[in-house]
């Protein structure tokens, strides 16, 4: 069976691709993924917030005690025990690069320019095959207008993809007023391809603390209906690759994204529900699938069920949901 596909110009010898999640910061984690049949891995994101607060204790270290003598190493600060999170995924990068036998993408995880530069650079330099740019800004200022957010993002991927030689994917979230025009923009300037979709922090409020805490929540299989519409829009339109995430529990729902048209299929909650090995039932259930269907290789499905390979299109329109209203007043279910 013939699961190879290409995805941001590299070559991946199956569709499944481990996500960045915090199991992926081990190393024995990574080489079981990539036994296991992950096309490709993608390393924890760095954190903007990381890079500043790490700035900040190297100009501590820099400055304090600059007026002792040199063999007065006791003046360091106390901060300076804290692990440098970057530095650390930059030595996972190069053990990873060198381990595996799949591309190792790294995530940078941030909200604007500065620093993702210079982060981005070293992880190139680290051996990453490639960058995901995690476009995470949440915009609570009222004042803050859509075409400010877009013109924020973009300014992120012009600036890192004018840095670093290796691809760059972008992962956006659904709340652009046109995602579809958005994609291609992103593309546009200069990415390889996005990834659908980022899910947003959203926390919970405590009525008994009177706290608003944080509250992560591994995502299910019915999230999946939003990107999957996005994916199937698209498929063949984008003129970069794409990725399709959120939701991917099953073999299945691997095979529901390429059948919408996406080039590699992402997975985070499942493999940390189940663990790494459940990438291994991922792919199998993917080869399992396929031979049902005498398909020997991913091109005679992929995209077969996007928007623009259908006849009949309206599944994915308005009109599909005229329909389903319809059918809930005259079934009295859900369609």
């Amino acid at each position: 069976m013939d699961l190879k596909t290409r995805y941001l110009g590299l070559d991946l010898q199956s569709p499944v691709v481990a996500s960045a999640s915090p199991m992926n910061a081990r190393l024995d984690v990574l080489r079981q993924l990539a036994d296991c049949g992950a096309g490709a891995v993608v390393l924890p994101s760095v954190f903007e917030e990381q890079i500043w607060h790490e700035q900040r204790i190297l100009d501590q270290l820099v400055e304090h005690g600059t007026e002792s003598y040199g063999e007065a190493l006791s003046y360091f600060p106390a901060q300076a025990a804290f692990a440098f999170e970057s530095s650390n995924t930059l030595g996972l990068v190069e053990r990873a690069a060198t381990a595996l036998s799949v591309p190792v993408i790294a995530s940078i995880n941030g909200t604007t320019d500065t620093g993702w530069t210079d982060t981005a650079h070293d992880m190139e330099e680290a051996g990453a095959a490639a960058i995901e740019l995690n476009v995470y800004f949440l915009p609570t200022d009222p004042n803050v207008s859509g075409s400010d957010v877009e013109r924020r993002t973009l300014d992120v991927v012009r600036a890192v993809c004018e840095t670093v030689k290796i691809p760059v994917a972008v992962k956006i979230g659904p709340y652009f007023s046109s995602p579809a025009h958005m994609a291609k923009r992103i593309v546009a300037a200069g990415a390889k391809g996005v990834v659908l979709f980022n899910r947003f922090y959203q926390p919970e409020i405590d009525p008994v603390g009177l706290s608003v805490t944080p509250a992560l929540q591994l995502s299910t299989r019915y999230e999946m209906r939003l990107p999957l519409l996005w994916v199937g829009v698209l498929s063949g339109r984008l003129g970069g690759s794409l990725a399709a995430s959120t939701g991917v529990e099953s073999a299945e729902d691997v095979v529901r994204y390429l059948l919408a048209g996406a080039d590699v299929v992402m997975s985070t909650s499942a493999l940390l529900r189940h663990g790494p090995g459940h990438m291994e039932v991922l792919v199998r259930g993917l080869e399992d699938w396929l031979t049902a269907r005498g398909v020997n290789h991913l091109g005679a499905v992929r995209g077969m069920l996007a928007h623009g390979a259908i006849e009949d299109p309206e599944g994915y329109e308005r009109a599909n949901y005229i329909k389903v209203m319809q059918s809930w007043a005259r079934d009295g279910k859900k369609a």
